[in-house]
């Protein structure tokens, strides 16, 4: 995963890497900046999100999401003016989002309204992605100090409710959310998040045009897909497939549906993670995940790829 860093920086992460667990600088092999406290590995836990603060220019905010032997959480850590990072030091934002061994999944972006949403995945547990009061198979929505964001739809931290195992956000230039889910055994979606929507898993899966729950705009086999990072760029929507071992582009019509897609670098790389678009947006990002016990790694795994935009 990776997140940009003013000027011309950015940090990535290692999801399971025992020996370094917070973010590195950019480079060949690139620089650990610090390790983190707590964090415990098991199954697709680890280090499953980064964030910068929007104010990370003066307040050096690093929001970055884990699993503990506990639970999932949202920690806030300070980068040092050289820009490394004491992970013992740590003030906890959102604590008690359930963890598990599958459907673990974790993303955390700072919208453009300046909350930070925080992607859960539901953790096995199916039913619970349906109940309110539990922080599993949610999309949150919180301040910068992890307190529900004012007009969430319930008076709490859950912004929509009814995911699986959603694995990206990204924003389009109208402001609109949308969210990548890796689907059971038949589809991935990808979702229009709006406040308060029920996006109907463990119910649904795909589109079945049930009343009470929303549709996926986009669906993709879950052998083509696995869908995970996703980036607004060029007008289109960039999805990374693990499984699928490709990158996907939907191009974005006006009212927000997505055209067809454009299959890119099937087979080329392996598995498709974190897709971002560089900070002066003529580029993208996006990366492999081929040592995550599930690829088939090269001598150069895992990579950070640029894709030159038109």
């Amino acid at each position: 995963m990776g997140h940009r860093l003013p000027p011309g920086r950015f940090r990535a992460g290692h999801r399971t890497d025992p020996g370094d667990d917070l973010p590195r600088r950019a480079g060949r092999h690139g620089d650990p900046v610090g390790h983190g406290r707590g964090r415990h590995p098991t199954g697709e836990g680890g280090l499953l999100g980064i964030a910068l603060s929007p104010d990370h220019a003066t307040d050096r905010g690093v929001y970055v999401m884990v699993t503990t032997s506990d639970d999932n959480r949202v920690v806030r850590l300070t980068a040092n003016p050289d820009g490394t990072i004491d992970g013992s030091r740590q003030q906890e934002i959102l604590t008690g989002i359930p963890k598990g061994g599958n459907h673990d999944g974790g993303r955390i972006a700072f919208g453009p309204d300046g909350f930070l949403y925080v992607a859960a995945g539901e953790a096995g547990r199916g039913g619970p992605a349906q109940d309110r009061d539990d922080l599993g198979g949610k999309i949150l929505r919180l301040t910068k100090d992890g307190q529900p964001a004012p007009g969430n739809p319930f008076g709490t931290a859950v912004y929509s409710l009814g995911h699986r195992n959603p694995q990206g956000l990204a924003w389009d230039r109208s402001g609109r959310l949308y969210s990548a889910e890796f689907g059971q055994s038949t589809w991935d979606e990808i979702n229009l998040i709006t406040p308060g929507a029920n996006y109907g898993w463990p119910e649904v899966e795909g589109r079945e045009g049930r009343e009470g729950f929303v549709d996926p705009l986009a669906q993709q086999g879950t052998d083509d897909a696995s869908w995970s990072g996703l980036a607004y760029a060029d007008g289109a929507l960039y999805v990374g497939a693990l499984g699928g071992e490709r990158l996907f582009r939907y191009p974005v019509n006006p009212d927000g549906s997505l055209g067809e897609p454009r299959v890119l670098f099937q087979g080329t790389y392996g598995r498709l993670r974190t897709v971002a678009p560089t900070p002066d947006g003529t580029s993208l990002w996006f990366t492999t995940s081929n040592r995550d016990g599930r690829g088939d790694p090269g001598p150069d795994d895992d990579r950070i790829l640029v894709l030159p935009l038109p």
